[in-house]
């Protein structure tokens, strides 16, 4: 019964928006899955923080013949648990691997409880190198600038084209749906700023966006870290928030 009502909640998601009117999974009332197209789902969480407020963040679920990639994991191996544990238990679904879009806790804060069931992760290495220095959980496959692979027959590229919301921020596009998650590197339509600045590259983010953009030029969907996912405007946008930083630091 429970497998009968998850197979009548997917529907194709067409608004492009995270919004109550777009297919959602209810996890709890921290976790969401939404379906995207195919086999692809936005895994957003929520997070209350002292700093600031109430927050969500998007992640990217692939699942194919009862594996999943994830792109990203909620910020804590508790809420990571959570979802696993969904996965497995609703969905019949096991964890294959982990694509950490940078260090911080947003991309990786709950590698720890992937590499306990087994998970391989993936991440440039500029990522695993910070992860040594700062005493996190190591993830197991490194690169430097690319990275592709096949998760059965579907395509998966993972790039690193510069400094932007971090220093080792990278993508990962499915070149089949032409679908780019560009994680906290791409600000949703609401942004009004670029957020957290901690660790950015701001004077060469416009740049990397840039390399995305000719990379890329035939992209539809664009996955944020944070807020509503959208299309190719969304690169637009955050050259245009990160030049106005760039003119008024």
């Amino acid at each position: 019964m429970i497998r009968l009502i998850f197979s009548l909640a997917i529907v194709i998601f067409t608004s492009l928006t995270l919004s109550a009117q777009s297919d959602t999974i209810v996890i709890n009332k921290d976790l969401q899955l939404i379906h995207l197209q195919d086999s692809v789902f936005i895994h957003l969480s929520w997070v209350n923080s002292e700093q600031y407020g109430r927050f969500s963040c998007n992640g990217m679920l692939v699942v194919r013949k009862g594996e999943a990639i994830i792109v990203d994991t909620p910020m804590t191996n508790e809420q990571t648990k959570e979802m696993i544990d969904y996965l497995n238990d609703v969905m019949g679904v096991r964890i294959k691997a982990l694509i950490a879009g940078h260090f911080h806790a947003d991309c990786m804060g709950g590698l720890l409880h992937l590499q306990s069931v087994g998970a391989e992760s993936i991440a440039c290495n500029l990522t695993v190198e910070k992860c040594k220095e700062e005493g996190l959980p190591v993830p197991s496959i490194s690169f430097e600038s690319e990275y592709d692979f096949a998760f059965h027959g579907l395509p998966i590229e993972c790039r690193f084209y510069g400094g932007g919301h971090s220093f080792d921020n990278i993508t990962v596009r499915l070149p089949n749906q032409q679908i780019l998650f560009g994680g906290c590197m791409v600000k949703s339509a609401r942004s009004q700023n670029l957020g957290n600045l901690s660790d950015a590259r701001v004077d060469e983010w416009d740049k990397t966006i840039e390399k995305i953009q000719y990379a890329y030029p035939n992209i539809k969907t664009v996955v944020t870290g944070h807020g509503n996912i959208g299309g190719a405007e969304l690169l637009d946008h955050t050259i245009e928030l990160v030049r106005r930083k760039q003119h008024n630091p």
